[in-house]
């Protein structure tokens, strides 16, 4: 095994069940990746199957998995593609991983990375990366020789958003627009409620919705802006966010990964949650005044909703204050300093070592 200039080997599913969340965090570190030459093969099981172009567009591997991750025969054939493509790194990211999971892929001898923001184990890996604010490092416990990577530092944010940090410098004229950016996991389509709330408010003009084209209610917001054409469109692509995100207001988001992406350009938001570890995310975020937490999406009115995105266009000070703290703590760069972290501990002498002794221990036995 060539620990150094080994490819590595993410494995991450994407699915209505477990969400898409984790997918679209390994393509942000795949793309780093790529910048440093390194190989990338994705062994995931995808639900629409198109997800694969997406893969395949970043100049990324895919292996399709006949299995979830974490089902009967998933691990058996993760250690097969590991060793079957000589991975100096596996990267697992999902929601329902174990530590006994993890356990067994790490007696490959690959540098075992996991992407999680639970907490809710000990971990017996090398690295465990949380790209979000929540939970803290007090919360996390791992094994001997493992390190984290943790916090604001190490962010992901894809290249779209970073392009535009130098050209959204000041903010736009009014009228006021609104971006709703609920992430990848928005099972309960919040994105569509929210847009026709915002809608019914006088001083919002105009609303631009970016999701994915695997959106839970991804038609009725295609039919919503047809019939409002005026006053909402439906962005999908890179090239049409690009575009907008120097020309909104304000951005409505749910505090997951989307949310340090705006704030690497310095767009302010309100934050609705709609899981346990993005509302941890929020109220951090909140804490650092980069955004306004407004609670969990299933309990915040109409009413509420309205007197937040109120009070924030009312007050133009409380909107440059965002932006600034927003770009301040928020640079950018957290996959490339991922991918540095990894590259210290694949080039570590006793890495190097222990990779070369697994080529003999499977002669041994």
């Amino acid at each position: 095994m060539d620990a150094t200039r080994g490819p590595i080997l993410f494995r991450c599913d994407g699915t209505l069940e477990h969400g898409w969340e984790p997918f679209y965090q390994c393509l942000s570190l795949a793309a780093a990746l790529q910048r440093r030459r390194r190989g990338t093969y994705f062994f995931s099981y995808l639900d629409p199957l198109s997800l694969a172009t997406v893969i395949n567009r970043g100049n990324n591997n895919w292996v399709p998995a006949e299995q979830k991750l974490g089902d009967d025969g998933d691990l058996a054939a993760t250690i097969a593609q590991v060793r079957k493509i000589n991975a100096a790194s596996v990267v697992v990211a999902s929601n329902t991983v174990t530590a006994d999971y993890l356990r067994e892929l790490k007696k490959t001898g690959a540098l075992v990375v996991v992407f999680d923001a639970t907490a809710e184990m000990r971990f017996p890996v090398d690295l465990v990366v949380n790209p979000l604010l929540f939970p803290t490092r007090k919360a996390y416990q791992i094994e001997p020789g493992g390190q984290f990577l943790l916090g604001y530092r190490y962010a992901l944010c894809r290249g779209v958003f970073r392009r535009q940090r130098t050209i959204r410098a000041t903010e736009p004229p009014p009228p006021f627009r609104a971006l709703v950016a609920m992430g990848d996991d928005d099972l309960t389509g919040q994105a569509f409620t929210r847009t026709m709330q915002l809608l019914d408010m006088p001083k919002v003009a105009k609303v631009s919705i970016i999701t994915r084209t695997h959106h839970p209610r991804y038609d009725d917001l295609l039919a919503l802006a047809e019939e409002k054409k005026t006053q909402v469109e439906v962005l999908t692509e890179n090239k049409e966010l690009m575009t907008r995100l120097v020309r909104v207001h304000f951005a409505l988001t749910s505090g997951d990964g989307w949310s340090p992406e705006l704030c690497v350009v310095g767009v302010p938001q309100l934050i609705l949650s709609q899981t346990k570890r993005h509302a941890g995310n929020g109220k951090k975020l909140d804490e650092e005044c980069v955004a306004t937490y407004l609670g969990d999406a299933a309990e915040v009115t109409f009413d509420q909703l309205k007197e937040g995105v109120d009070l924030l266009l009312d007050d133009p000070m409380e909107r440059k204050g965002m932006t600034r703290c927003a770009r301040n703590m928020f640079d950018g760069r957290g996959p490339d300093r991922i991918v540095n972290g990894m590259e210290i501990m694949l080039h570590a002498p006793a890495r190097k070592r222990a990779a070369a002794l697994v080529p003999l221990l499977k002669i041994a036995a």
